[in-house]
């Protein structure tokens, strides 16, 4: 598979993933209205995912950015890395995105923000200081390339709708344990009953389910992004050599947390212990990004 088409497989992957997710909110919603009686219920859920949806595409960048204590970075200061930086903008046609550095020995960096326009892209100190020119300029494309491929849309609505989706399956079962609905349920007929049992299943595999699909998002967005940047360098090589280098640090980012790591290059937690082995696939479905070994024989184009 060339990375022309490895780029196009994803993205239509990507965007099925999240038709799927809005299709698990809307099919809760319609159980929940069932069970409740109340037509309402469904349509509340709609317009409430779709307003989530909207605030944290206009303000999602801010909070990230606030969360990890990232500072703007002027051109006086790291004239070099700007450079860089303005160089693949103009090959990849891109806007000049605002520049932001996290205090942290831990090599990483991310993209966010809601368009071209409004990007950011963000580094951590360790990161210029482990990396040489070759290497950094696979991450920055890397990092344009999520900008271009508008995945940071795709993971903004993905990260909502997960918490949405946990968020009405824990009022669903609080209702049930705490309000007495099953105890009065169970007078209203066996198909309601049937009804009810679905919904208390659904309250539970639910989050779950969202969350895999969530992560799949993810490591999907991680491939098309490698694809991408590659083409943008010319050369993978760097991209691969800076992948190995910040998937061996061994301590985490001083600012990890489980709602932003799939934000980043790589995994913020810490060294990939796998390293060049076969990683097992139930690891792999719970993880935010793919093996680096995996990530690397793509970009030198001989997948493991």
């Amino acid at each position: 598979m060339t990375l022309y088409s490895q780029k196009s497989a994803n993205v239509r992957k990507t965007w099925l993933l999240m038709a799927i997710f809005f299709g698990v909110v809307i099919g809760i919603g319609w159980v929940f209205s069932r069970i409740y009686g109340d037509p309402s219920i469904l349509y509340i859920a709609v317009a409430f995912s779709i307003l989530m949806n909207v605030l944290s595409y206009w303000f999602s960048h801010k909070i990230v950015l606030a969360l990890h204590r990232a500072k703007p970075v002027e051109f006086k200061s790291q004239p070099e890395l700007y450079r860089v930086l303005e160089n693949l903008t103009i090959a990849a046609g891109l806007p000049m995105p605002k520049f932001y550095l996290i205090e942290d020995s831990a090599p990483n960096a991310f993209a966010t923000g809601r368009n071209p326009k409004n990007a950011v892209v963000c580094v951590t100190s360790g990161l210029l200081e482990k990396l040489d020119r070759s290497e950094l300029e696979g991450v920055l494309a890397h990092e344009l390339s999520h900008i271009g491929n508008r995945d940071m849309l795709v993971s903004t609505v993905a990260v909502v709708l997960v918490g949405f989706v946990a968020i009405l399956s824990d009022m669903f079962m609080r209702s049930i344990w705490y309000g007495g609905m099953g105890n009065r349920d169970r007078d209203r007929g066996g198909a309601h009953t049937i009804i009810l049992v679905a919904g208390i299943v659904l309250s539970i595999l639910a989050p779950l389910i969202a969350s895999l699909i969530h992560l799949a998002i993810s490591r999907r967005r991680e491939f098309l992004a490698d694809a991408s940047g590659a083409l943008l360098t010319r050369y993978p090589e760097g991209l691969a050599s800076a992948l190995k280098k910040i998937s061996s640090y061994g301590r985490p980012m001083k600012t990890a947390t489980n709602a932003t790591a799939h934000l980043f290059l790589e995994n913020p937690f810490g060294a990939d212990s796998n390293g060049a082995k076969r990683t097992p696939w139930l690891v792999k479905i719970f993880s935010t990004h793919p093996p680096v070994a995996e990530r690397i024989a793509a970009l030198m184009g001989s997948r493991q």
